[in-house]
């Protein structure tokens, strides 16, 4: 069966990549590094990169979903990926190589899809005026608060 595997276009920072990403995620593994390319694993899946030069920058227009559980893992992911990087809106962010991530809870999706359509779009209000995503400000929106 084919596989389909992420490969990221950076600007000849390969190595700093990789050892930043495995800084972040508890779970990576570093199957190849050089001056050329890599193969790496974060959470168990598979990237691959390449010294590609300064012709093609990330844009919003593709991003790594981090679906979390607690407050506790959206702060930490959070602050990890924006250091050197950006703060968007929505719980995205772009790390400090321009690539785009959602550090999104459980919760968010849960009470979005809540068959209470009153409750579901409060949440949605207060999500759209935060950038890391809250899971107490979740609840007291959905609580009607």
């Amino acid at each position: 069966m084919p596989s389909i595997t992420p490969f990221l276009w950076l600007d000849n920072n390969v190595r700093d990549a990789v050892a930043f990403y495995k800084s972040v995620f508890p779970n990576a593994e570093i199957e190849t590094v050089s001056d050329f390319m890599a193969s790496f694993e974060l959470e168990g899946q598979r990237f691959y990169a390449l010294n590609g030069g300064p012709q093609h920058k990330f844009n919003e227009a593709v991003s790594f979903f981090l679906s979390v559980e607690t407050q506790e893992q959206v702060d930490y992911f959070w602050n990890k990926l924006t250091d050197g990087g950006q703060e968007s809106r929505c719980g995205w962010l772009k790390d400090r190589f321009g690539l785009s991530w959602q550090v999104i809870p459980t919760a968010l999706s849960r009470y979005l899809g809540d068959p209470d359509r009153k409750a579901a779009d409060r949440v949605m209000q207060a999500m759209l005026k935060m950038q890391k995503i809250v899971i107490a400000d979740l609840d007291r929106a959905y609580a009607g608060g």
